[in-house]
């Protein structure tokens, strides 16, 4: 069944990464840029067999937290593919500055067409980044074709979850300019449609759902000031008024956050 979508492309969304969307995540999130910071990190390193002999790669991987987090705490080789340019820079920068460049490389580029070739990597990760690609098929099948064989798919992400009207749809995906987000079910049917088994999948969004409201009480007290003194009063109704939509949503069970774990 063909998904509905919003006509959202990878240009819109350098828009918002270049500029106050990145700043404002990294604010609420950290600059790992994904819910749960280091610990989920962790967790998702650990299901993932992430060790000393891995070469990994972090797909969607922003400005290069996770991946330092793993080559620094996991002695690790990361590479990291993002189609930002701000964050590509931004990510060569802080390596550089944490003397981890050695053992990280950043490579600019499309998630849907990786510059890889064929069975290079022994763990393809993501974290909370892929509801931003325009088509998850096709993300997952090439994240399957650059995995080497045995090798691990492991990633978390928002997730559509429950019935929702078309304007929360609109609104919910517009804010966060999504095209489209997948279900937990869909990534793992996607998952094995590309000759990986699933070995688990995981719904966390209760755990989401707490955190979307973290984000809101951030939002409303600890950096109200800073965003309407740097952005306008006008952004922060914006934000206050999306990540509200997000809270009401998740809290709803239209929304929520999942884990896949799969080998090839």
């Amino acid at each position: 069944m063909t998904k509905r979508r919003l006509d959202v492309t990878i240009g819109n969304v350098n828009e918002v990464y270049d500029g106050a969307g990145g700043i404002l995540w990294e604010m609420l999130m950290g600059e790992q840029i994904h819910v749960g910071a280091e610990s989920e990190t962790d967790l998702l390193a650990r299901k993932a067999g992430v060790g000393a002999e891995a070469h990994l790669l972090d797909v969607c991987s922003a400005l290069g937290g996770p991946a330092r987090y793993l080559a620094r705490n996991y002695d690790c080789r990361v590479t990291g593919l993002d189609a930002t340019q701000q964050m590509h820079a931004e990510a060569i920068r802080r390596t550089a500055e944490a003397g981890l460049s050695a053992k990280l490389d950043f490579v600019l580029g499309n998630a849907l067409d990786m510059p890889f070739p064929a069975s290079t990597f022994d763990v393809v990760w993501g974290q909370d980044a892929w509801c931003y690609i325009t088509d998850k098929q096709r993300l997952i099948e090439e994240c399957a074709r650059v995995l080497k064989p045995g090798g691990m798919l492991a990633f978390t992400d928002w997730l559509e979850k429950g019935p929702m009207t078309d304007e929360e749809w609109t609104a919910l995906n517009a804010f966060m300019v999504f095209p489209y987000m997948e279900t937990l079910e869909g990534y793992a049917t996607l998952a094995e449609e590309a000759g990986l088994a699933v070995v688990e999948k995981e719904d966390l969004s209760p755990d989401f759902a707490e955190h979307i409201q973290m984000y809101l009480d951030q939002v409303q007290h600890q950096f109200r000031q800073a965003i309407v003194e740097n952005y306008g009063q006008e952004m922060y109704d914006a934000v206050e008024r999306g990540i509200t939509l997000w809270r009401d949503a998740s809290a709803a069970g239209k929304v929520g956050r999942g884990r896949v774990i799969a080998r090839k």
